[in-house]
């Protein structure tokens, strides 16, 4: 029998489907004769218009400030220092970034079923953990939050999530950040640095997400008793549809379209490969699921659109105001090394502990910094480096937002028990940063 289609209100079916145009007026942005990127930004925020008195309070409050300073500083800076500003595009603001949130999210449409049908339960123990987060990891790359509840819910059939389960799939996602080129951490990154070498982010990234897995197991085998925790198994064709994605957007990147940036591929070809490899196996069925997407899931990410929207303007206002305030040749640093990015890295992830979400760290950073080659690779690995601890740790972040939905957890216990965790990262991070910075030189 048929699925039944998810009934939503109408208010936020017509914001789904705003979603769905903004992200589709971005994607025909990335034909050279057409600039639709303006309209691209007013849709998006209409949608959030839509959708505002449904936000979560605390991220409401965050998205709302966020918006109001930054449009605060923005007439400050035309009024009160005669600064010129393109007022037509002051919202544009992480529209690539929010445009890539809603194309990967259609990979939903390939892989919450079928990864949760090839999944299995797994060992107890130091190895369960490991095999759990490694599951979350590797899936995560290209499913993003999604995977939280396709490997928490088939744990759950075994009855309530215990502490290193939930912290487990926590750090599994949130390590993710520090190289996966489908999370929105290196859509943000990318954007405030557009030069930035993703094949040196990679090169450091990867082995340091590796070592966040045995770190994390060692931690949870050393503080819990995981002799009645059962983990998450992966069989290999559970990990093929993630590598047949990062290899399409290689394949993009150097071959096909070298003149579009990672985060444009992306964007285009997630919700492409997704629509195509449901249609290919069910018409019927994919339209269907197709309806339910638009008008049901993506009004869901109404936090993350409203916060990613609110901290580009505030980003945009920012520099605005310091410009016109300090003039175009102020900069935080007058250059950027290993102990300005540790400095960010402290800061980024400080904020996160404390509630705010780390692209506002990032992005106020980004505005403050007057980057030059090499120096956008070290700062891009820094922002990524306080992205992944930041989320793990933050009481406040999507991921732990998102856990204590689901699973009732508390964000602060979370926290809590992420603190020696987040610390040991933290001091690997500062290593990484020494390296990458000698090898930049």
């Amino acid at each position: 029998m048929p699925q039944a289609i998810v009934t939503s209100p109408l208010r936020h079916s017509l914001a789904g489907l705003l979603l769905v145009i903004g992200l589709l007026l971005q994607i025909i942005s990335f034909i050279p004769a057409f600039s639709l990127t303006d309209l691209a930004s007013y849709v998006l925020w209409s949608s959030v218009v839509l959708l505002w008195v449904d936000i979560p309070r605390r991220t409401r409050w965050q998205a709302g400030i966020l918006a109001v300073v930054g449009l605060g500083l923005t007439v400050s800076a035309a009024v009160g220092y005669e600064a010129e500003v393109d007022w037509a595009r002051v919202l544009t603001g992480n529209v690539y970034v929010v445009a890539m949130l809603l194309g990967v999210s259609f990979i939903g449409l390939i892989g919450s079923e079928g990864a949760n049908n090839r999944a299995t339960l797994g060992r107890t123990g130091f190895i369960g953990m490991l095999q759990t987060w490694a599951g979350v990891h590797f899936l995560g790359i290209v499913l993003n939050l999604s995977t939280m509840f396709l490997v928490g819910d088939r744990l759950a059939r075994q009855g309530e999530l215990k502490t290193p389960q939930l912290l487990a799939i926590n750090r599994g996602l949130s390590s993710a950040a520090l190289w996966s080129p489908f999370f929105a951490s290196m859509a943000v990154v990318m954007t405030l640095v557009p030069d930035m070498a993703y094949q040196q982010i990679l090169l450091w990234g990867f082995p340091l997400a590796m070592l966040a897995g045995l770190i994390s197991s060692l931690d949870l085998r050393q503080r819990f008793d995981l002799s009645d925790v059962t983990g998450f198994s992966l069989t290999t064709r559970s990990l093929l549809m993630p590598l047949i994605m990062a290899a399409w957007v290689l394949l993009f990147h150097w071959v096909i379209t070298p003149s579009l940036s990672i985060v444009s591929i992306i964007t285009l070809l997630m919700p492409l490969a997704a629509l195509m490899s449901r249609l290919w196996w069910s018409a019927r069925s994919g339209v269907r699921q197709l309806k339910q997407h638009v008008l049901v899931r993506m009004p869901l990410m109404r936090g993350e659109v409203s916060l990613f929207l609110a901290a580009g303007l505030l980003t945009i206002g920012l520099s605005t105001f310091i410009e016109a305030f300090m003039g175009a040749e102020w900069t935080l640093f007058a250059q950027f090394g290993v102990l300005q990015a540790i400095s960010c890295l402290t800061i980024i992830v400080v904020t996160a502990t404390l509630g705010l979400h780390p692209i506002i760290g990032i992005s106020v950073l980004a505005s403050m910094l007057s980057l030059q080659g090499s120096e956008q690779t070290l700062f891009a690995f820094t922002a990524l480096g306080g992205w992944a601890i930041g989320t793990s740790v933050g009481p406040l972040s999507g991921i732990n937002l998102s856990l204590q939905g689901r699973y009732g957890v508390s964000g602060y216990q979370i926290m809590r028990q992420n603190i020696p965790y987040a610390l040991a990262m933290f001091g690997l991070m500062v290593l990484a940063l020494a390296g990458l910075a000698r090898v930049l030189a």
